[in-house]
């Protein structure tokens, strides 16, 4: 289940994989299988030979990609998501649903 993102972000987010470019977007989630878990984060790019190199480039694998709809991506969690956003400067999500935590 996914909440916390307005619909204006979403639609952002849809646009700019749509147009080739590297896009993120993180929400809440849960899931059983994930217990402890809070967040996910989808970074997307419909052009997948950039988004196979980038994800080889945080140790990613192809075959992690969604690919059943026009939004390819990968799903973050955990630590390996906190030190994506990270490296990909990605203050506002990592302020929004990061530093919650850690108070």
């Amino acid at each position: 289940m996914a909440f916390g993102i307005a619909r204006e972000e979403l639609k952002k987010w849809k646009e700019q994989v749509s147009k080739g470019k590297m896009a993120f977007i993180t929400h809440y989630w849960i899931h059983p299988r994930f217990e402890g878990i809070k967040t996910v984060t989808k970074a997307g790019c419909s052009d997948l030979e950039k988004l196979i190199a980038w994800g080889h480039s945080y140790g990613l694998k192809e075959e992690w990609i969604h690919n059943r709809d026009q939004y390819p991506h990968f799903d973050l969690i955990g630590d390996k998501q906190l030190e994506i956003l990270i490296s990909e400067n990605q203050v506002d999500q990592i302020e929004r649903f990061f530093q919650k935590e850690k108070n």
